[in-house]
């Protein structure tokens, strides 16, 4: 009894930020200890804070999907909860009116079932060859998303990683352990003060 009281006193302190995305958050191609979640944690350790990092990435996942499977993350208790979502929906083209409005959606749930819950949006950008006019606009979903539900924002997931060949994989779409440091740089200048 004495045990268990102890180990959920120190479960008890600990709060809990949630990676929410697809395959760039999951570490498709990485070991899971060198995706940007996990380095995340190792920041958060160094820091002396009391947070556990919860990776709920998921390769393939789209917007659409990520709505569909909100509910059963929410059964846990999160403090902060990071929306890594959109990409995959660019990537296959889907409009992007849709993606806004299923991140928006996310966002409201998300509050509504906690809300005291702190929401990270992280942006990403589409490659050039998708055209002009897709590429502007699937780059303003989330600062407008950001402004509108008053998100915060990582303005670009991929800063200094995406189109540099050397810091992805061959596919040029996913991070190499090197491209996930960065990542987890970029990550960790928005997530600090937040926590």
């Amino acid at each position: 009894m004495l045990l268990w009281l102890a180990v959920n006193a120190v479960a008890a302190e600990f709060k809990t930020v949630i990676f929410f995305g697809d395959s760039l958050t999951a570490g498709y191609g990485v070991d899971p200890d060198e995706a940007y979640p996990a380095l995340i944690q190792k920041k958060i350790d160094e820091a002396g804070k009391t947070w556990r990092v919860v990776n709920a990435g998921l390769s393939g996942e789209t917007s659409s999907g990520g709505l569909r499977r909100l509910d059963w993350i929410l059964k846990q208790k999160v403090d902060i909860f990071v929306i890594e979502l959109g990409g995959n929906d660019g990537l296959r083209g889907i409009p992007p009116a849709t993606t806004r409005a299923n991140l928006e959606a996310m966002i409201q749930r998300i509050r509504q079932r906690q809300p005291d819950v702190k929401v990270v949006i992280a942006g990403m950008q589409m490659p050039t060859n998708m055209g002009p006019e897709h590429t502007r606009e699937f780059a303003a979903i989330f600062p407008e998303v950001a402004r509108k539900t008053e998100a915060v924002l990582i303005p670009f997931l991929l800063e200094g990683v995406g189109g540099v060949a050397s810091l992805n994989l061959p596919d040029g779409i996913h991070p190499t352990p090197q491209g996930h440091q960065i990542v987890a740089e970029t990550v960790w200048t928005v997530l600090h003060p937040l926590l």
